[in-house]
């Protein structure tokens, strides 16, 4: 049984208005003197504590702590590879074992995603990458569409990576793309190695998550027939 959050904390900072600077990319970006596309968000519960804070439009900082070494290294790797600026702290019920708290980070990091973006106006949407770590190859697709969907083609073999234990990443991935509200595609296209198959997906998909939160000049609105991306 799900258990009921006890708070619940959002702070939001974003100018739908915003004056945007054109960054050498194409992209637009907010200007230095105006408030950055952050949010803030806690979620408190009797099996996790957890606080998110993001920057979309930062430079790769972080301040990770979750009680849960490996997810460390994975965020710490979103987080540079995605320039996003994160801070994440989480305690958990880690003597019952690291699954209430990797898949609460995941689902307040997709809240936090989601409140940041907003109404998603400027946004190109969609986000694609394939990346490679020595010998596994994994790609990520995005699409913000406001439609949460999962797949996931990512056989590891191996149950554990040190004791990390592979199978969380899955629900990782569905708490993020659920709360963030987004089809998420991820592809293993070769590995052997599980802890270089998972460290090559969160790369793909911080890669993925810049391109598709990124602000485009040639778009007014939303990038939908439909008029929202909700």
């Amino acid at each position: 049984m799900a258990t009921r959050s006890k708070s619940t904390a959002v702070k939001t900072k974003r100018s739908a208005k915003a004056r945007l600077a054109t960054t050498g990319d194409g992209f637009k970006k907010p200007s230095s003197d105006l408030p950055a596309r952050s949010a803030t968000v806690q979620r408190v519960t009797r099996e996790t504590r957890v606080y998110v804070h993001l920057t979309l439009d930062g430079s790769g900082k972080s301040e990770i702590s979750t009680g849960v070494p490996f997810l460390n290294h994975m965020l710490e790797s979103f987080a540079k590879h995605g320039f996003f600026d994160l801070t994440v702290k989480a305690s958990g019920d880690l003597d019952v074992d690291d699954h209430h708290t990797v898949e609460d980070v995941g689902l307040v990091l997709g809240r936090a995603f989601r409140q940041a973006l907003d109404d998603k106006r400027g946004i190109r949407r969609f986000g694609q990458a394939t990346v490679p770590l020595d010998e596994a190859l994994c790609t990520a697709v995005v699409d913000i569409s406001g439609r949460p969907c999962l797949v996931y083609k990512m056989p590891i073999k191996q149950e554990m990576i040190g004791t990390f234990q592979t199978e969380l990443v899955h629900d990782f991935m569905k708490a993020f793309s659920d709360e963030v509200g987004m089809n998420l595609h991820l592809i293993l296209h070769s590995g052997r190695n599980p802890h270089h198959i998972v460290e090559a997906a969160f790369k793909a998909l911080a890669r993925a998550m810049d391109t598709a939160t990124s602000l485009d000049p040639r778009i007014s609105g939303v990038l939908s027939t439909k008029g929202t991306l909700s």
